[in-house]
């Protein structure tokens, strides 16, 4: 049986796609790349925003498997809707890379006051406001070799990327500051690949559970948990993080408004991974009051 891989055609999902395959090799499983279009990628200077948020660069991979064009699609786990496609079942998470964000261009303290940082993420936009309300944050799109060089260019001091993305892709060198994701909380999935394939193609569900990390597989549930229970996509200033903590499960996470003038915090810890994530999301946003936050969109 040859597997059959769906993924966008970006340099990196590329890359994750064959580090799927290099894994597969390893447990003697044969694979082959499906390339596929997305949204996402076809309206590369149209902010997400504006495009509907999540989904964009995932639901054309989902629709080649649920169409019987491939067996598995390859996604990073941030491009995910929260809610499941009616038909698929995400089965495997291999080992996930560092969840952080990163700095590329000048650290936080080397950005000088009404410095210009570039990103494209409500959420890394929200947190650098909340702790550098001065800085001067603008739009950022396209691939990642087109964003690098928006660094030094049009008056950009620095953009905002994921480290498991510029690590991937043999960018690291570049990183001039982590940041701490006990306080620069990440995006949902990040540093994570999420493998999806319909409920019942149960010869590649076994395929795919040889490569599977579990404590990946789990501490994602739980993000993706808090997600759903939220409601919301991508446009909404908000993030969780879910680590191992000894039988458990710890999830930090947070609530923004959209100027960052506001910042909603919770740290929970639970066994079920359903629970906590959506315990998390009801007590920022109704405890605390997330949902009365300025800027707040339902």
């Amino acid at each position: 049986m040859t597997l059959r891989l769906a993924t966008r055609r970006s340099p990196l999902a590329l890359i994750q796609a064959r580090s799927i395959q290099a894994r597969l090799a390893a447990k003697g499983v044969v694979s082959e790349l499906v390339e596929v279009d997305t949204k996402g990628d076809q309206h590369r200077d149209t902010p997400l925003s504006e495009m509907g948020g999540q989904g964009v660069f995932a639901l054309e991979v989902q629709a080649s498997v649920l169409r019987g064009e491939a067996d598995v699609a390859v996604h990073s786990a941030k491009d995910l809707p929260s809610q499941t496609m009616a038909g698929l079942s995400l089965v495997c998470v291999p080992e996930r890379l560092d969840a952080s964000d990163v700095l590329v261009g000048r650290s936080l303290a080397g950005l000088g006051p009404g410095a210009t940082v570039a990103t494209g993420s409500p959420r890394r936009r929200a947190l650098l406001l909340a702790r550098r309300p001065d800085l001067n944050i603008v739009e950022l799109r396209g691939n990642m070799a087109r964003r690098l060089d928006q660094v030094g260019n049009n008056g950009v001091d620095a953009i905002v990327s994921a480290v498991a993305a510029l690590a991937r892709l043999g960018f690291a060198d570049k990183i001039a500051e982590r940041l701490d994701p006990e306080w620069f909380t990440p995006q949902v999935g990040q540093g994570a690949l999420a493998l999806e394939t319909r409920v019942d193609d149960y010869a590649s569900i076994e395929l795919l559970n040889t490569i599977d990390d579990t404590v990946a597989h789990q501490a994602l549930l739980v993000e993706r948990a808090f997600l759903r229970e939220l409601g919301l996509g991508c446009t909404i200033p908000a993030g969780a993080w879910a680590q191992a903590s000894g039988s458990e499960w710890k999830i930090r996470a947070v609530m923004l408004s959209t100027d960052g003038s506001t910042t909603l915090r919770s740290e929970l810890s639970g066994a079920d991974p359903e629970i906590l994530g959506r315990n998390a999301a009801i007590d920022l946003r109704d405890t605390q009051g997330g949902a009365n936050l300025p800027g707040w969109k339902l």
